[in-house]
């Protein structure tokens, strides 16, 4: 989570969101994203699809069932959708989404009856993520 947590904190430098996303494969260290919705005028690039994104280019398939992704923000529908299609083993994200969240916030797709639902762990380094992220949008309504 710290690797994801550093790479929200970057993204905060850049002007974006502040999420980060690190994916493990098998204890390895795989692929990290940030968010980078405004400096790619996208609305996908999310930092959970960046970082599934290159995990999949990486290992070679679409199948990351032995993968964990670390998150700073629960993820959203799409990025919780992605998750599931991906059939990513475990997701542990930091600071609650009570907007958006679809890992138990706003909704819970692992109650769904989908054809995979991952393990989740939440509220890890939950207070840092969510300082970072309230301490980036005062700055920005300041501004």
């Amino acid at each position: 989570m710290q690797v994801a947590l550093e790479e929200a904190k970057q993204a905060a430098l850049e002007g974006e969101v502040p999420v980060g996303a690190a994916l493990v494969w098998e204890d390895r260290l795989i692929a990290t994203a940030r968010n980078r919705r405004e400096t790619d005028k996208n609305a996908l690039s999310h930092a959970e699809l960046l970082a599934i994104g290159k995990a999949c280019n990486i290992l070679g398939g679409w199948r990351l069932h032995k993968a964990t992704l670390y998150v700073t923000l629960e993820p959203c529908p799409m990025c919780a959708g992605a998750i599931i299609n991906a059939r990513i083993a475990r997701v542990v994200f930091g600071a609650m989404d009570p907007k958006a969240g679809c890992l138990g916030s706003m909704a819970d797709f692992c109650t769904l009856p989908f054809n995979h639902a991952p393990q989740v762990t939440g509220g890890v380094l939950e207070e840092e993520c969510a300082t970072l992220l309230r301490d980036f949008f005062c700055r920005l309504r300041r501004s």
